[in-house]
């Protein structure tokens, strides 16, 4: 039998690939003996010294939803914070329905949770979860980042999910790869809108 492996996913809840990036790894914890355990990270500390935001984010509503996520790890834990990011990608991503209005309910979390995404509480603990990822493979990335078993990498973006043996052999290639000495980059065909 295989040994269990942890897969360790910092994520910006607010990016669509890496919404389907999530859901690819929850398909291969199916298919491979995969523990996934979530972890925040956030293009708006990411981009906080760019001369121009690349996301666009001038009111800096980035900043809320990770909030929200890091407050939820911290006081509810890791199994929490899984459910509230497959809550809110599902409403957010997949139906189009932007803020928190149901999602905290969805993933069976007090409604009032919601408030702290208004304050700069969390912000510490945005900024630590960030700058752990970041430093398993530099600040040139973006999200997600994966981390397991001493092999890191940005990625994979996709643009939609692998299904049952499609997702285990693609993060079986992804850790051969990412694995060899010296290797820095793989990209692929030009991206496409993502397909929920």
């Amino acid at each position: 039998m295989t040994e269990q492996r942890i897969a360790d996913f910092w994520f910006d809840p607010s990016c669509p690939y890496t919404w389907l990036t999530s859901r690819w790894m929850t398909e291969v914890a199916r298919v491979r003996p995969v523990e996934l355990r979530w972890h925040v990270m956030s293009l708006a500390v990411l981009n906080e010294h760019a001369e121009e935001d690349p996301e666009g984010d001038t009111e800096g509503y980035l900043w809320k939803p990770v909030r929200l996520f890091a407050a939820v790890e911290q006081r509810y834990g890791q199994e929490a914070l899984g459910r509230l990011y497959t809550a809110f990608g599902t409403r957010v991503h997949q139906n189009g329905q932007w803020g928190f209005d149901g999602v905290l309910a969805d993933a069976g979390l007090p409604e009032e949770l919601a408030a702290v995404a208004e304050t700069t509480e969390y912000d510490q603990a945005v900024r630590t979860s960030h700058e752990e990822g970041v430093a398993k493979v530099g600040d040139h990335v973006g999200t997600p980042v994966i981390s397991s078993a001493g092999v890191s990498f940005f990625g994979p973006v996709i643009s939609r999910v692998p299904r049952g043996e499609d997702a285990g052999r693609l993060w079986d290639g992804t850790l051969l790869v990412a694995a060899v000495p010296g290797f820095h980059e793989l990209k692929g065909r030009p991206h496409e809108e993502p397909k929920f």
